[in-house]
């Protein structure tokens, strides 16, 4: 499916096109216009979303592959695609970014809830979720990395922020960390500092770590959401 300029029910309003309603194929979605796009439902797409602006949804974005944008992805509901995500500002979604490759953005990476991917996490700026962030490859952002709850890198791979890196929860990394390696700026003690509850595995190869602790009711949610996430994983391979 091809979005253009002559898309039925599709209106140009100022800066961006309009269109009022959910937008959904089974194939390929290709968004070819001169402004962003603004969709008040959803978006979905079998196969990839592909555009040269940015895309905006007042539900969920969706994907059976991959999403990418030549300038933002925004979304009031979930950004799920099953390999990557890129854009080349910004992404941001209301509630979880999840993918089943890499997450990267020119810019910033924000979601109300989880961040989630199969692969790296990138972003020029800052990366920021209400919850989790978690990566299966290392993470890396430009400026700060901030959760609400845990941070997590996988296998051999490591963190490395521009900034500071905060979060309320368990701290976990294959290999190194690093924190406040900006050079564009002077840093103090703070723009360098790891914030945790807890340290659960890795190296502070730069950086200055504080453990802030992590409450007994935390650490139980941490653990029910491991296992969750075990369980989903057992059965997705006995399917």
């Amino acid at each position: 499916m091809v979005i253009d300029k002559k898309f039925k029910g599709l209106v140009k309003e100022d800066y961006r096109y309009v269109f009022n309603g959910d937008i959904e194929t089974t194939e390929n979605l290709e968004i070819d216009l001169d402004m962003r796009l603004f969709v008040t439902g959803s978006i979905k797409a079998g196969w990839s979303i592909e555009a040269g602006w940015s895309i905006e949804a007042g539900g969920s974005i969706e994907a059976g592959r991959s999403i990418e944008a030549g300038g933002s992805i925004k979304a009031g509901g979930s950004i799920e695609a099953g390999r990557s995500i890129e854009a080349g500002r910004s992404i941001k979604a209301g509630r979880s970014i999840k993918a089943g490759g890499s997450i990267e953005a020119g810019r910033s990476i924000e979601a109300g809830w989880s961040i989630e991917a199969g692969r790296s996490i990138e972003a020029g700026r800052s990366i920021e979720a209400g919850w989790s962030i978690e990566a299966g490859w290392s993470i890396e952002a430009g400026r700060s990395i901030e959760a609400g709850g845990s941070i997590e890198a996988g296998g051999s791979y490591g963190i490395i922020a521009g900034l500071s890196i905060t979060c309320k929860g368990i701290l976990s990394f294959g290999l190194k960390a690093f924190a406040g390696i900006c050079n564009w700026r002077e840093i103090s003690d703070e723009d360098k500092t790891i914030t945790c509850g807890k340290l659960e595995s890795g190296t502070i190869e730069y950086g200055i770590l504080r453990e802030t602790g992590v409450e007994e009711s935390d650490d139980k949610t941490q653990e029910a959401m491991r296992l969750l996430k075990e369980q989903g994983s057992k059965l997705k391979d006995n399917k």
